[in-house]
């Protein structure tokens, strides 16, 4: 007996005798490996759906714009993030924006567009892998929350519960005061504190899935719970989930920028939060230096932006009902 969606709806429809009596050749490899349908209307349906959603498309073009920075900082940095500039035999300190300085220097002499560009690479790399691991752990037990209920359903709950009444920033301060401050704290925070947010919503949608018609018919193929969760209910979800982890991303960025700022962070690595921790440490605002502390400020606001413009513009993608109302 199969175990497919596909072999349910053709033993509804009688089809199972004709199959087995040889009417319908099976299919060729050449067919199996067409590509899919879905696959090719996917570029299409990306341009209708940008044109569509402006806010969601205006979220995508900013992480873009990012990813372009943190790919390709090696060539459109000026100057190493981390060197000392000079002028003749003294540092070049407090430099004014310029020609040869975009954003002016710091008071170390660093070139700071050259720390905005580079810091991209450390902001991708703490919010992408947060929000994998949010993503992970919330989409894992909300799907087992939701499909299996009773203890098990009651214990993810319970656990959300107590997760989501920890305080965000105090909590990851006292984890890294703990341990060691640096990305991988800030990663594993993000991971341990934002996941019953994700968790909570797939399991609601899992809820209303394992009624529908097609999941019994998974079952009368013979189909094992496992199959059913990872293989025909998990596709379904997916979507929602990816929805959930742009925001992560922007909360995960927002988490290392404040540990950073409040000295928990990786002094070595270049990232806004650091940038900004430097600007604020020698009172660049005081110096009339805004062009030090204003862009990585900027940075990190659009990079959280982005985050709601996606879950904003995605919200009648996700739940077609709200475009009738």
């Amino acid at each position: 007996m199969f175990c497919s969606i596909q072999e349910w709806r053709s033993v509804r429809g009688g089809n199972v005798a004709s199959r087995q009596a040889g009417a319908e050749p099976l299919r060729s490899w050449n067919e199996r490996l067409t590509v899919p349908a879905w696959l090719r209307d996917a570029p299409r349906e990306t341009l209708r759906w940008a044109r569509n959603e402006p806010f969601a498309a205006a979220g995508a073009s900013i992480y873009a714009v990012i990813v372009a920075m943190a790919l390709f900082a090696d060539w459109l940095a000026p100057y190493d993030p981390r060197a000392m500039l000079k002028v003749g035999s003294r540092v070049a300190r407090y430099l004014p924006m310029s020609s040869a300085h975009w954003l002016g220097t710091t008071s170390s002499g660093r070139d700071i567009l050259s720390q905005l560009i580079f810091g991209a690479r450390a902001a991708l790399e703490v919010g992408l892998t947060a929000a994998l691991a949010v993503v992970a752990i919330g989409t894992l037990l909300g799907l087992l929350s939701g499909y299996l209920g009773g203890w098990v359903d009651r214990l993810v709950t319970w656990f959300a519960d107590v997760v989501l009444g920890l305080p965000f920033l105090p909590t990851m301060l006292v984890l890294a005061a703990l341990t060691h401050p640096g990305t991988l704290v800030v990663i594993v925070s993000v991971a341990a504190l934002l996941w019953p947010n994700t968790a909570r919503v797939i399991r609601s949608q899992v809820l209303s899935l394992r009624e529908r018609a097609w999941v019994d018919g998974a079952r009368v193929t013979g189909c094992s719970t496992a199959r059913i969760m990872f293989v025909h209910v998990l596709p379904q979800v997916l979507p929602l989930a990816a929805l959930y982890g742009s925001v992560a991303i922007g909360w995960a960025i927002l988490a290392e920028a404040s540990a950073s700022f409040l000295g928990f962070g990786d002094p070595t690595t270049v990232s806004w939060g650091v940038m900004l921790q430097e600007a604020y440490a020698d009172q660049a605002l005081s110096h009339g230096s805004w062009n030090w502390f204003a862009p990585p400020g900027a940075a990190i606001m659009a990079m959280v932006l982005a985050g709601f413009l996606i879950s904003r513009g995605s919200e009648k993608l996700l739940f077609p009902k709200l475009a009738e109302q």
